[in-house]
């Protein structure tokens, strides 16, 4: 089990509880003149998704802090369904990091494509626009173990890096 906020009142949350699955059609507005859809498109769905977990889990409003490890690694087809499915995989104290993985769907021939994934960094905010302790993570399976402990060193590296962007 994770602790994060020391004597915190909110209630442990499993990556269960506020996991979210968003399915979108894609049309010619969202694609290339090839039918290649964007990649901003793409990003707009999964920081829209990621954030439906990050606002589900700290019960709250939450925003983006950062994206990254963003992989598109094939593409998205005008006509094509768009399934991100969400979750979160680490918590510390008001940041939360979503993993969301996109898949394609053409709905004629019922092929379905991993298309891409990426990882988000939200933070929970109070009603005042400052952060807030989210609730920690209740840990039940050893893939939740593991996605955790990856969460917290890609957390680890993001704080590294911020810090030497910002002297």
């Amino acid at each position: 089990m994770q602790n994060n906020a020391k004597n915190s009142p909110l209630k442990e949350k499993s990556p269960e509880e506020s996991s979210a699955d968003v399915i979108v059609r894609m049309f010619p507005s969202d694609a290339n003149p090839a039918g290649n859809v964007f990649g901003g498109e793409i990003l707009k769905h999964i920081d829209m998704v990621a954030g439906i977990v990050a606002q589900r889990h700290s019960q709250s409003n939450a925003v983006t802090v950062s994206m990254d490890s963003v992989n598109f690694i094939k593409p998205v087809f005008v006509g094509n369904v768009l399934k991100l499915n969400a979750r979160i995989n680490y918590v510390h104290n008001s940041s939360m990091e979503i993993e969301v993985r996109a898949e394609a769907e053409d709905i004629v021939t019922g092929i379905k494509t991993v298309t891409g994934t990426a990882f988000v960094t939200f933070v929970a905010l109070d009603k005042n626009g400052k952060p807030k302790h989210a609730p920690k993570l209740l840990l039940k399976t050893d893939e939740e173990q593991t996605k955790f402990a990856e969460g917290k060193i890609r957390m680890e590296e993001r704080l590294k890096h911020r810090k030497k962007s910002s002297v």
